[in-house]
């Protein structure tokens, strides 16, 4: 759906899973990269925090469709501007790159977990994890998509932290709760 002038906030639906999202984002790229990373695949307590991670994934992939469809058939605030033409441009692009950042992960996640056999051994307890997951091409793209999605984030609120207590101009209002018009 196109932008209206008359819409100061985005839709609720979209302003929700965007704070739902957030978190779920920060604890599975946490998980990924502190916990998963840290432990030997010989180790009981790697199952569980699989578990866990793969289950966040899946909340994540879910939420991100359907913020995906709440966006394209709602209507939305028009474009914040920094005052940039590139850096508005460069913001746009990296608005879209969080969404493909994100089903890349989902995606490459899927890709290892089924390569590697992990929803038998992870959810069902039979047999063990491999070694390592290195020899699965979809654990390089995971771990690639990982640190795109780590700076985007970084830079997204860095983004608005300008907008908030550099420009002053009410942007996080925009993703807040409270009358749309």
């Amino acid at each position: 759906m196109s932008n209206s002038g008359t819409v100061r906030r985005y839709h609720l639906g979209l302003v929700v899973l965007h704070w739902l999202l957030a978190p779920l984002l920060l604890l599975g790229l946490g998980m990924g990269t502190f916990a998963l990373s840290e432990l030997p695949n010989s180790s009981p307590e790697k199952i569980g925090v699989l578990q866990g991670h793969m289950i966040a994934g899946g909340i994540i992939l879910v939420l991100t469709l359907l913020r995906l469809v709440v966006r394209r058939v709602t209507a939305h605030p028009p474009p914040a501007s920094t005052g940039f033409a590139l850096a508005d441009r460069l913001a746009r692009l990296a608005h879209g790159l969080l969404y493909l950042a994100v089903l890349a992960m989902a995606g490459s996640g899927i890709a290892m977990s089924i390569g590697a056999g992990l929803p038998a051994i992870v959810f069902g307890g039979q047999g063990s994890l491999p070694a390592d997951f290195s020899h699965l091409a979809a654990r390089g793209v995971h771990g690639l998509a990982a640190k795109l999605l780590m700076a985007l984030v970084a830079l997204h609120v860095l983004a608005a932290a300008y907008h908030q207590w550099i420009r002053r101009d009410g942007l996080l209002s925009r993703m807040g709760f409270g009358p749309r018009r």
